[in-house]
């Protein structure tokens, strides 16, 4: 069964009397380009493709990063004095290259390695520390005279080469020992392949993605790179469907900028570098941009995202090329939108695109109806991945767990979680929580975040439809502005756990209870909250009020939108006044969110086109491999709108689209209506 939005409580509209402007939202991939937006307001775009080439410098710098200088230079020069103290490096491409005569790609990845390291042994005592004794064996005493020659002009005394007589004699000849130097720091050194200073922890980069989740796009880069997916770290998820840019941070290890370029394009000898610069990257993930910096990135570290949307087929009211009236109709319903903005739901993608949405999960968890949890998880759902039906089949039907576990995929999170636990009870299904508590604990909790979005979906309709989306009214809730705390309004949740089937990736980009405790630069302080009398409504606008997450720390608006709240919750069998649990972790702190967002930039043009199959928009890595610009055809059959917006962090701009388009986002609908489109029975 598919849900819609009324399941999610969304129904209401802020332009109650603007025309219905119909089109197919993403059709394809480019009809929706997300482009994040940093903290001075910068929307990130893909500068170069090409390998980072920087520099070495033998001075150390004393680089600082961009998100973390408290100095009071404003962000953007900042970032520009940090890229130019970032452009020295420790291990110059000319370092391989005079080696390479003399020794294997392995070999020298080795005496890479040492460098990098520094000469310092490692607190496990470890025999080969700095000292790699598995250079291949040289015959000729000419080629063995020129690599330690070679060694002595790069390394300055810091490295140290020496014939290893140790061994037995071979007719393969003498193998070379590459060391530290004795004193460790050669000619005036400190004793360390890299200056302190020189070369920070972290690796920034900009990551494009093409119809993949965040957690599966960087799945796929820590699988390339051979690092933890704990070691990158992203400012804000993104949507799946769609072509998304946004940066993302490296904890480096010894990796240099030219290491992480190479590996996650999978340059070696059967690829060279060229490919880079005339192919898309592989699997829908491209990097770019990669910098040097001193921390890595956080969540919430944005100021939202910026939008290239392509509405296909568009029209007023069928599929046609717009006419003077309806084209007055067209800006009439957008001019609504950027001035009154839209209600700012939770989009369905917060719900999940299968069968069980997940809030109805996280409603079992805070009731601790640990085995329908449990249940509805494991459940069948329609039109998913065969590999995953048949591990559900293997299960359900058949009680076979290892064939299940066999077949299900690796990104099928939680249900694997809950197998594995079976597994190790020897098949005993009865500790239910126990099984639960082996998922990772922010997927766990996007369950019950879930289901406090469907109830301030709900209850935000309620407001709407009886008080209207244009005015505050008595009862309502906001920031109190005579108070000094600094107050966000987008203080909400964040979509960022390791997905799996069933779970979306929200456009929203806020963080969530966990996370802004944890990393928030500043102790957290619980925000002044005013509720409206009738003195108040003329200090305060539409956009200033919020309505509450529910949980134990938030108010509830006055009068009978406060009742309602309550009533809600009891409905669903929950005690409006107790979100305290006897598992910590399913305890509710709640937070607010304003219940209208106003898009900081919207502007609009109308395109028209014959072949529904050409893009009308180009991705940053199209135009910087050269590819030909979309086919705009002036005569064409059929209409496209292409919205340009600005949205905050926790906005959803599928959202956006609802307002304009009056139509139901959910999946099913927007498939149906792409599958009926006038465009599609083009020849």
């Amino acid at each position: 069964m598919n849900f819609l939005e009324s399941n999610v409580g969304i129904s209401e509209y802020v332009g109650h009397g603007t025309s219905k402007v119909e089109g197919i939202i993403k059709q394809r991939f480019t009809d929706f380009l997300v482009y994040e937006v940093d903290l001075d307001g910068k929307t990130l775009r893909i500068k170069s493709l090409d390998k980072p080439e920087t520099p070495n410098k033998s001075e150390p710098t004393g680089e600082r990063s961009a998100t973390t200088d408290p100095s009071s230079k404003g962000a953007e020069a900042r970032l520009e004095e940090s890229e130019t103290m970032e452009n020295s490096i420790p291990w110059p491409e000319h370092f391989t290259a005079e080696l390479s005569p003399f020794l294997s790609e392995g070999a020298i990845l080795q005496i890479k390695q040492m460098y990098l390291e520094g000469p310092e042994p490692p607190r496990v005592s470890d025999s080969g520390w700095g000292v790699y004794p598995f250079i291949q064996p040289i015959t000729s005493k000419v080629t063995r005279t020129a690599l330690h020659k070679a060694i002595r002009e790069l390394f300055h005394g810091k490295l140290d080469s020496e014939t290893d007589s140790t061994g037995p004699a071979s007719d393969e000849g003498s193998r070379i020992v590459i060391k530290w130097g004795r004193k460790g720091s050669g000619r005036g050194g400190n004793g360390r392949g890299v200056e302190p200073g020189v070369y920070p922890p972290y690796i920034h980069f900009t990551l494009q993605k093409t119809n993949r989740d965040t957690q599966d796009a960087l799945g796929h880069l820590s699988r390339l790179l051979h690092v933890s997916i704990k070691d990158l770290s992203v400012a804000g998820t993104k949507d799946k469907r769609g072509v998304t840019v946004q940066r993302v941070s490296l904890k480096r290890n010894n990796k240099t900028v030219e290491d992480v370029w190479k590996l996650a394009n999978g340059i070696d000898s059967r690829k060279p570098a060229r490919e880079v610069l005339t192919k898309r990257g592989d699997r829908g993930v491209r990097i770019a941009d990669l910098n040097y910096r001193k921390a890595s990135l956080e969540l919430g570290m944005l100021k939202g995202n910026a939008f290239v949307i392509t509405l296909r087929c568009v029209g007023i009211p069928d599929c046609s090329i717009l006419h003077l009236q309806s084209e007055e109709a067209l800006n009439q319903a957008l001019d609504t939108m950027k001035n009154k903005g839209f209600i700012n739901y939770y989009g369905m993608q917060r719900f999940g695109t299968a069968s069980i949405p997940t809030h109805s999960i996280g409603l079992a968890l805070l009731k601790s109806e640990w085995q329908k949890a449990v249940s509805m998880i494991l459940q069948k759902r329609h039109g998913e991945h065969p590999d995953v039906a048949a591990a559900r089949d293997a299960w359900l039907v058949d009680g076979d767990l290892d064939t299940a576990l066999r077949l299900l995929p690796k990104r099928v999170v939680a249900e694997r979680c809950l197998l594995e636990s079976f597994k190790k009870q020897g098949g005993d299904t009865r500790n239910a929580m126990g099984a639960l508590s082996t998922i990772p604990r922010n997927l766990r909790l996007m369950y019950v975040h879930a289901y406090q979005s469907y109830v301030w979906n709900a209850i935000v309709s309620e407001r709407v439809k009886g008080y209207g989306a244009d005015k505050p009214v008595i009862g309502d809730l906001v920031f109190d502005k005579e108070g000094d705390t600094e107050q966000t309004v987008d203080v909400g949740l964040q979509d960022d756990t390791p997905l799996f089937d069933g779970i979306p990736e929200g456009e929203g980009d806020e963080p969530d209870d966990a996370s802004r405790h944890k990393k928030s630069r500043k102790p957290y302080v619980p925000p002044r909250i005013k509720t409206l009398t009738e003195s108040d409504l003329d200090k305060y606008t539409i956009f200033d009020v919020i309505m509450p997450l529910p949980g134990t720390d938030v108010a509830y608006p006055g009068g009978k939108l406060g009742e309602r709240y309550k009533e809600f919750l009891r409905m669903d069998g929950l005690d409006p006044d107790n979100f305290v649990r006897k598992q910590r972790e399913y305890t509710l702190n709640g937070s607010y969110r304003a219940i209208i967002h106003l898009p900081r930039e919207l502007s609009w043009s109308v395109l028209r086109y014959t072949d529904p199959d050409v893009p009308l928009a180009q991705s940053d890595e199209d135009k910087l491999l050269g590819f030909d610009p979309p086919s705009i055809v002036d005569d064409g059959k059929f209409m496209a709108l292409q919205i340009e917006l600005t949205l905050g962090t926790a906005a959803y701009a599928t959202m956006a689209l609802r307002e304009i388009t009056k139509t139901d986002t959910s999946s099913h609908i927007q498939t149906s209506l792409t599958h009926a489109s006038e465009d599609q029975k083009y020849p």
